[in-house]
C-alpha cells in the first residue's frame, strides 16, 4: 500500500518531496516579501502588502490545483488537496 502511494507512476521513484516549481517559487518570493514588508520599521503603502498576499495564496492555490491535477502519484494529490482545502477553510473563516 505505501508502496504505491509513494510511487511515482512515470518513473517508478519514490516520490515524497521535489524541487519547488514555478508556483512554489512565486509563493515563496511574495510570502517572504510579505514578511519582510510587514516586519519592517518602514512605512509601506497597504495595497502593496494586500497585492503580496494575495500573489502568494493565488500562487499557493495554483500549486494545489495543479497537484490535484497532475501529482505524479497519490501522495502528492493528496497533499496537494489538502493544501487546497486549508486555504478555502481559512479564506471562509477570515470573513
Amino acid at each position: 500500500m505505501l508502496n504505491w502511494f509513494f510511487r511515482d507512476r512515470a518513473t517508478g521513484a519514490i516520490v515524497i518531496a521535489q524541487w519547488p516549481n514555478l508556483p512554489l517559487w512565486i509563493f515563496a518570493s511574495a510570502a517572504g516579501l510579505a514578511w519582510i514588508v510587514e516586519a519592517s520599521a518602514i512605512a509601506v503603502p497597504a495595497w502593496l502588502s494586500a497585492s503580496l498576499q494575495v500573489v502568494a495564496i493565488a500562487s499557493l492555490a495554483w500549486w494545489a490545483v495543479d497537484e490535484v491535477l497532475r501529482g505524479v502519484n497519490p501522495w502528492r494529490r493528496c497533499l496537494g488537496g489538502a493544501v487546497l482545502m486549508f486555504g478555502l477553510i481559512r479564506l471562509f473563516h477570515a470573513g
